[in-house]
């Protein structure tokens, strides 16, 4: 029976859980996936011990991403560049890990808003930390027009961005500055919260999207609650939105592939699913 995990702290609320047993009954795989409380200090050993307890690989969640990068004996070039993984396999006794954080966020643009890479081009990211780290990459290989900055720490966005330049050094990345951000916003067409601004138990991001064009995409990583106030606000404008939870489901299809040998499908059942065990 082949086995794999999600490890964190802390690590009760992850989904990872839901999602990969839901594909293994669906599929019929003889398989396992649970989860385990593992400190940054401890992944290293905690990764090393993995095969031998009969993993297949683990999926990794905060805080933990950055010293499982540490970790890995090899890694994709998207982990390389965002020094963080959340996806682990083994081959012939290595240690390898990837980031697909934003393989899933673009893999549910795509499903949702087929040919947006042709139409909305100009993209304001929000934030500086890991989820915009992760998105960086994949949609800079998309190749926009614009792909700018905004953050409330001006130090970390810097860094962000001097680490994009050390990969990317043509790439059309910019920063925004946070007070001008309102102002900005007719100067794009696809708008991006990776802050957790607007989660449950937040305070909502402040947005005036009455500037942005009426072919605008508005999307948020958020997906607890899954309308948050920026979506309800870009709906209620008529735009088109983008919830958080097709993120999580589709960067799972990687690693569920390495670890039990067949690529899963994102469907509507799977999503419902889902759904069903989010707080209300």
């Amino acid at each position: 029976m082949k086995r794999a995990l999600v490890i964190g702290s802390p690590v009760a609320q992850a989904r990872s859980p839901l999602l990969h047993s839901f594909w293994l009954k669906e599929y019929g795989i003889a398989g396992e996936y649970g989860r385990e409380e593992v400190q940054p200090e401890h992944v290293a050993e905690f990764l090393r011990n993995l095969p031998a307890r009969g993993y297949a690989g683990c999926n990794v969640t905060i805080p933990d991403k950055e010293a499982a990068f540490h970790a890995c004996t090899h890694t994709t070039s998207r982990a390389s560049a965002l020094e963080a993984v959340n996806t682990i396999w083994f081959e012939n006794g290595e240690i390898w890990g990837d980031n697909t954080d934003g393989l899933g966020f673009v893999a549910h643009l795509d499903a949702v808003h087929p040919g947006w890479d042709e139409t909305n081009r100009h993209i304001l990211l929000l934030g500086a930390g890991g989820g915009a780290r992760g998105l960086a990459m994949p949609l800079l290989e998309r190749k926009p027009l614009r792909l700018a900055f905004s953050n409330r720490s001006e130090d970390r966005l810097g860094k962000l961005l001097a680490d994009l330049k050390k990969v990317a050094p043509h790439a059309p990345v910019d920063i925004v500055p946070w007070d001008a951000k309102d102002g900005a916003l007719a100067d794009f067409d696809l708008v991006i919260n990776t802050t957790s601004l607007g989660m449950q138990g937040k305070e909502p991001l402040s947005l005036d999207l009455s500037r942005l064009p009426a072919h605008a995409i508005v999307a948020d990583i958020v997906y607890v609650p899954l309308e948050t106030p920026l979506l309800a606000a870009a709906k209620s404008r008529g735009l088109r939105t983008l919830d958080g939870l097709g993120m999580l489901l589709h960067q799972a299809v990687p690693g569920f592939e390495k670890w039990f040998g067949r690529k899963p499908e994102v469907t509507e059942a799977l999503r419902a699913h889902i759904v069903a065990h989010l707080p209300k």
